[in-house]
């Protein structure tokens, strides 16, 4: 028994080494991709001989440019969100031991919408967008709590059905200021922003994103065994010495961050913290100290290949939202009926 134990620690241990040479890769290869190609032999000397934050680099180095202004911001973004959108699936489906919750429940995802519409309608400047959206993402959750904490039944219901009132408010907002925004400046700003986006990315928009995520991720990973505990439900939890409710508000507490960091520099971007974890417990299990890791560099890698597909297959942008729903929805539909009858935790 020991050695199967120690076998399946081992597997489960190669299994991440190997995503996380797969993340390097695809980083290596999205650092060449695009319309002004650069070689890989390049792109690591500019890496290693310059610092994106010199002011004084040569602007006219065109390969400099492309590499560390353009691609690599964009990049390192797109690897965060979707790493941090996949460690926050992946914990709000173990602590409701529900398959098909994800990150956006609590409306954090309207919040920070509703947040960077009134910026934009307000045009502050990007950093202002990116701090009224992070607010308005906190803020949703801070009512979805709120009025949660009212209810008195199932703190777990009660903050489904709050994080969708408010969600659906803050939406309705949302339609509201467009259909009121200046239609030839301000809405098409708008309408690009809301369906998701990473170009533009700047390193003080990587910033946000990796303070948010670094530090609420790894809280998330340091929470690991309790969350494991939460899966076997409330009761076994509290037998075992848990304070269910407040670890509960705790590990959502830390999602909402890490979704309206996302939320305020790209966009809404969804459905990545539903499919990915269903994928990387396929290949690790259910054990959530071997699944969390699994699923950020999953996550990571498949947002950034989201984030190549749609910056390469045209002459125009795709948004990235729209495309992360139109390959995400019938990923999870096909999960979602592989799943049946099997029960949540294995797959």
């Amino acid at each position: 028994m020991q050695q199967a134990v120690q076998s399946e620690n081992i597997k489960s241990a190669l299994t991440n080494l190997a995503l996380f040479f797969v993340l390097l890769a695809m980083i290596a290869f999205s650092l060449t991709m695009g319309r002004y190609p650069v070689p890989l032999r390049e792109i690591v000397r500019i890496l290693l001989t310059t610092n994106p934050l010199h002011a004084h680099e040569l602007i006219t180095n065109a390969p400099w440019v492309v590499v560390e202004i353009v691609r690599l911001p964009r990049i390192l973004v797109a690897v965060l969100c979707g790493m941090g959108l996949a460690l926050a699936g992946t914990s709000m489906q173990g602590v409701f031991r529900n398959p098909l919750v994800g990150p956006e429940i609590a409306g954090v995802s309207a919040g920070a919408s509703c947040g960077g519409v009134i910026a934009i309608m307000l045009s502050l400047p990007l950093l202002g967008v990116v701090g009224v959206a992070f607010a308005m993402g906190v803020a949703a959750l801070a009512i979805a709590f709120a009025m949660a904490r009212l209810a008195k039944q199932n703190s777990s219901l009660a903050l489904v059905l709050s994080g969708t009132i408010v969600g659906t408010f803050f939406m309705a907002v949302v339609g509201i200021l467009e259909s009121i925004a200046e239609p030839s400046t301000q809405l098409p700003t708008i309408v690009f922003w809301l369906l998701g986006s990473f170009s533009g990315e700047t390193y003080p928009k990587l910033a946000v994103v990796a303070i948010s995520v670094t530090a609420a991720g790894t809280l998330l990973l340091l929470l690991r065994w309790r969350i494991n505990l939460l899966s076997l439900g409330d009761d076994d939890a509290a037998t075992l010495g848990l304070n269910v409710e407040r670890l509960r508000w705790s590990i959502m507490a830390l999602v909402a961050v890490i979704v309206a960091a996302q939320v305020s520099v790209s966009g809404v971007v969804g459905w990545v913290g539903l499919i990915i974890p269903h994928f990387a417990r396929m290949l690790v299990g259910a054990e959530h100290r071997k699944l969390l890791p699994a699923s950020a560099f999953l996550g990571g890698i498949y947002l950034l290949a989201m984030d190549d597909i749609a910056r390469s297959v045209g002459q125009e942008e795709l948004p990235i939202g729209l495309l992360t729903s139109v390959i995400g929805a019938p990923i999870f539909g096909y999960l979602f009926w592989k799943t049946q009858g099997k029960g949540w935790s294995r797959e």
